[in-house]
């Protein structure tokens, strides 16, 4: 089973997820940018955290043969910081780098008006150079933060096949399954998405446009449960391509739309240096 993890955020985990990661079949991931949990106050902070989802993540990850992606955005929720503002002026020269496949995650926390302008001023940047977006949808009142960001989606004027609308559930997947945007599932313990529900709306709905992703991070999550959800396809009588579709295909499909996605399959990891537990980057 080879995997593409479309949205996890490595920087919250540990070199040994990278290990685990690797021997489940994960081969390529997709780190957006988020909201690290302490507020941050200037515009330093990010882009020091920009630069290491460029950097330093890649470079982690390539020691166990998994090719790292990013997508860079400022996050619904520091969109509200006046703070945090300027960064919107930052992400030109942060969505020409190689590496990054989407601008992400824009979209809505709490549905501010301040939120508003930074998810339509971030479309826009979409649009401009060229990239997919990647929408994160509001963990409170889902429902209705779905429909208002389909709707400020179809006023970008970006493809809505180059959107992908993600945290989605039973109570909003009708909502964006005609609208031509992608859908995204998080699979995690407790909230959001589990397994066994997981294959329940892929047998409603289809595997066409259907993204799997662990967004696992600093709190409870399990970058594992990708997989766990192939499985539960697997069992369920789904097919080996059905699972490869969900599990690789898709997230090729989506994100190749940057055409930057690099997916060579050399043996890039090169051994520690003197007994250090990981191999020290730059100069």
């Amino acid at each position: 089973m080879r995997i593409f993890d479309p949205h996890i955020h490595m920087t919250s985990r540990t070199t040994d997820d990278y290990e685990r990661m690797a021997a489940a079949g994960v081969r390529a991931v997709v780190e957006p940018a988020f909201w690290l949990g302490q507020p941050r106050t200037n515009v330093g902070s990010f882009t020091d955290y920009f630069d290491s989802l460029v950097g330093w993540e890649p470079f982690r990850a390539g020691q166990f043969g998994i090719r790292h992606h990013a997508t860079i955005a400022l996050n619904p929720k520091e969109a509200n910081d006046r703070r945090c503002r300027p960064v919107l002026d930052e992400l030109p020269r942060y969505l020409e780098k190689d590496g990054v496949v989407a601008v992400g995650e824009i979209g809505y926390d709490s549905m501010t008006p301040e939120e508003d302008d930074a998810f339509a001023a971030q479309l826009a940047l979409a649009v401009a150079h060229d990239l997919p977006a990647m929408v994160h949808t509001p963990h409170r009142d889902k429902a209705r933060g779905v429909e208002r960001s389909l709707a400020v989606v179809a006023e970008s004027g970006i493809a809505p096949e180059r959107v992908v609308l993600d945290h989605l559930n039973e109570t909003t997947v009708k909502l964006v399954r005609d609208t031509g945007c992608w859908l995204g599932f998080s699979i995690y313990p407790d909230t959001k998405m589990s397994p066994p529900r997981m294959v329940e709306l892929l047998k409603a709905y289809g595997t066409d446009r259907m993204l799997v992703n662990s967004a696992a991070d600093w709190g409870r999550s399990d970058p594992l449960l990708t997989r766990a959800t192939g499985e539960a396809m697997l069992r369920a009588g789904f097919t080996d391509d059905d699972v490869d579709r969900v599990l690789w295909r898709n997230p090729i499909e989506f994100y190749g739309q940057s055409g930057r996605l690099d997916l060579t399959d050399d043996d890039f990891a090169e051994p520690t240096f003197a007994g250090n537990s990981i191999l020290r980057g730059g100069s």
